[in-house]
């Protein structure tokens, strides 16, 4: 079976390769696999930012929807022809995350990832997906939509009437914008394309603001909300836009810390943290357990994730190069 390797650090190290038939051990199964989904995580990872210390070759991506095709023994959770993603991280089921948790983290220096047409994963660690999404769309789900619902309903408590600030037009940004909007909240959108925010707000989004032309655009959220603040916001900058998150966020508020698209590097005064009562909590994707739940209610609201393009599986490269462009609004997928 064919399979991409990272052999080096750098798109151009990226290669297609020939690999063994894998086969189903005790409580695992096979996925033949449908389709694939790009993150910046996925980016860093290529790029040699995420971990510097990646043993090689090594096959990426976390996120892929495929059908079982094989089972081990022992196996009861999934049958074979059932169509499956795999979980952002399999041991994380429920409950808080454990350092073990975090070590089975899919294509990141752990297990290897899902740019495979097959795959071996453990019983534990796939999802249905459900059933009105395409393949591409259900391949969207298992780290993006997963960041934002557990951020905003997970360790937040969202609720009909409060007010969401998400970051950009990315992924994990716009499953919280749809996310937001189903569960009746208002929601703000930063972006410095005028066209992505037109787009953000057919979406249901309320206000967009473009931070290159409005560049506090902290001072501009505290005016849509009558000076008040919003009560949660879906921080993906990381130290370049902190601050002015802690300026935009509303006493007692949520900040849910995600992406580091500025960079990790930069001084932050936690005296607001203190003072405001507010909290800034760190957000590692979400459990097997949120997984489901949110798929629940994609179900049921038949809630579709916005793709923006998608790439053959054997153009998987062109689709890192155009993901790092930064031209994309919602996902970048690629297909069987």
């Amino acid at each position: 079976m064919l399979a991409y390797e990272l052999e080096a650090f750098g798109f151009e190290s990226l290669k297609l390769v020939e690999r063994p038939e894998p086969t189903a051990g005790p409580g695992q199964v096979v996925l033949k696999m449908r389709a694939w989904s790009l993150n910046f995580r996925d980016l860093m990872i290529a790029k040699g930012q995420y971990n510097p210390k990646l043993r090689m070759p090594a096959v990426p991506l976390s996120d892929g929807v495929g059908e079982v095709v094989q089972i081990g023994p022992g196996v009861s959770r999934v049958k074979v022809g059932d169509r499956v993603a795999g979980a952002f991280m399999p041991k994380w089921i429920a409950g808080a995350i454990t350092d073990a948790a975090g070590r089975s983290a899919l294509g990141g220096g752990g297990p290897d990832g899902m740019l495979a047409e097959k795959v071996v994963i453990s019983e534990e660690g796939v999802v249905h997906v459900p059933e009105h999404l395409s393949d591409t769309e259900g391949a969207t789900l298992p780290c993006a939509a997963v960041t934002a619902w557990h951020a905003l309903l997970g360790e937040g408590s969202l609720k009909a009437g409060d007010t969401v600030l998400v970051q950009g037009t990315g992924g994990v940004s716009i499953f919280a914008l749809q996310l937001a909007v189903l569960n009746g909240a208002r929601v703000i959108v930063t972006s410095s394309s005028d066209e992505k925010l037109a787009r953000a707000l057919k979406l249901g989004a309320s206000d967009g603001i473009n931070y290159k032309t409005t560049p506090k655009w902290d001072e501009r959220v505290r005016e849509l909300t009558g000076g008040a603040g919003v009560d949660y916001i879906v921080e993906v900058g990381g130290a370049g836009t902190l601050t002015q998150s802690m300026k935009a966020i509303k006493g007692g508020g949520q900040i849910s810390l995600i992406g580091v698209l500025t960079g990790g590097a930069g001084q932050v005064n936690p005296l607001p943290i203190l003072m405001r009562n507010f909290r800034v909590q760190g957000i590692f994707v979400g459990s097997r357990e949120m997984f489901e739940a949110m798929n629940r209610a994609i179900a049921l609201h038949k809630l579709r994730p916005v793709v923006d393009r998608v790439f053959p599986f054997k153009e998987a490269v062109e689709a890192f190069r155009y993901m790092e462009t930064a031209a994309h609004f919602g996902k970048v997928a690629i297909s069987a």
